[in-house]
């Protein structure tokens, strides 16, 4: 445990969240930023400059000055970053997905419990106020469907929409589910980038839940909408317009004819999900405080992504084999 009031922080990559974390870092009374770096100087400077902070000239550099680290950089570097970081004993807040692979993953976890360090995992909307709102109802859940659609932006497609968005809804739905999965089916194509750019799987889990989950970037409007069949009622959440229904037998106004259900209409304020996280990160490391998106749920989300693709890829050389698609190998 670190006994001192304010985490000296520094930050690992100055592209579009490196500069989103610089800025929360710079503004957190119980973050002191250090410094940044990223490989490119020009970058680097510009926001090191917009946070009013130095930028370092090496990663070795900055590690010698902080107590901890925010990768915002590349998948493929996490596991060298992270595991450089936390070898000199630095805590770190690893952007999504924890790593490129699940060796690299459980790596990390180990090196974190060796090193006594904090390995936490930048799953943003688990410190959001939608995700609060449907965890406080929702307890047994049986079908769940969720959809997230975007317009194409050239950013994010180093890697697949599974890894850039689906993520995001299966760590909400593992989450909430909080049972093993059996089985994937997935479908998915790439589009505009070299990876998937939409995709749809449906997941079983050992508890008897079945979530379905639609992730695409090449959409023509923003759409972020899950519905939740369960034990405890159902509901049904808009979080662009930051609303959800919930019909039980608990809460809310009650519906005449029905037997008895009631329903309850919920809205929330623009909440800061990275300042949450800064919250989060800066109070495990200075006071012991228990991780919320830990290692191992990073390792659950990341298991759940890989084999999501594993299923795509799966299903393509079937449809390919069966003279479906063209075949895409040469």
């Amino acid at each position: 445990m670190n006994d001192r009031r304010q985490l000296r922080v520094g930050i690992v990559g100055a592209g579009h969240f490196g500069r989103f974390h610089t800025l929360k870092a710079k503004a957190n009374p119980a973050e002191m930023l250090i410094g940044l770096y990223d490989p490119d100087p020009a970058r680097a400077a510009t926001v090191a400059k917009e946070a009013g902070c130095a930028f370092m000239e090496s990663y070795e550099a900055l590690l010698e000055q902080v107590d901890a680290v925010i990768i915002a950089a590349p998948a493929e570097h996490h596991f060298r970053l992270a595991s450089q970081a936390l070898e000199h004993k630095r805590h770190v807040l690893v952007e999504k997905p924890i790593a490129a692979t699940l060796e690299e993953a459980h790596a990390l976890a180990r090196l974190a419990y060796d090193s006594g360090c904090v390995l936490q995992v930048g799953h943003l909307l688990r410190y959001s106020a939608e995700h609060h709102a449907i965890t406080e109802r929702i307890k047994r859940p049986l079908y769940i469907e969720a959809t997230r659609i975007a317009p194409f932006k050239p950013r994010g497609t180093d890697v697949s929409v599974i890894l850039d968005l689906m993520i995001h809804d299966l760590d909400l739905v593992l989450a909430i589910v909080d049972s093993p999965i059996v089985s994937i089916d997935a479908l998915g194509a790439a589009v505009s980038s070299q990876h998937e750019d939409i995709a749809n799987a449906r997941v079983r889990f050992e508890n008897g839940c079945v979530a379905a989950i639609t992730a695409s970037r090449i959409s023509l409007k923003t759409e972020r909408r899950m519905r939740v069949f369960s034990q405890d009622g159902y509901l049904s959440a808009d979080f662009m317009e930051r609303k959800l229904s919930f019909i039980s037998k608990e809460r809310g106004i009650p519906l005449p004819g029905t037997g008895g259900f009631r329903r309850e209409a919920v809205s929330w304020q623009d909440h800061d999900n990275l300042t949450a996280e800064h919250d989060a990160f800066a109070a495990s490391c200075l006071h012991g405080a228990t991780i919320l998106v830990d290692a191992q749920a990073g390792i659950r989300a990341l298991d759940a992504a890989l084999r999501v693709t594993e299923s795509i890829n799966h299903s393509r050389e079937i449809m390919e084999m069966s003279g479906l698609i063209p075949t895409l190998h040469p």
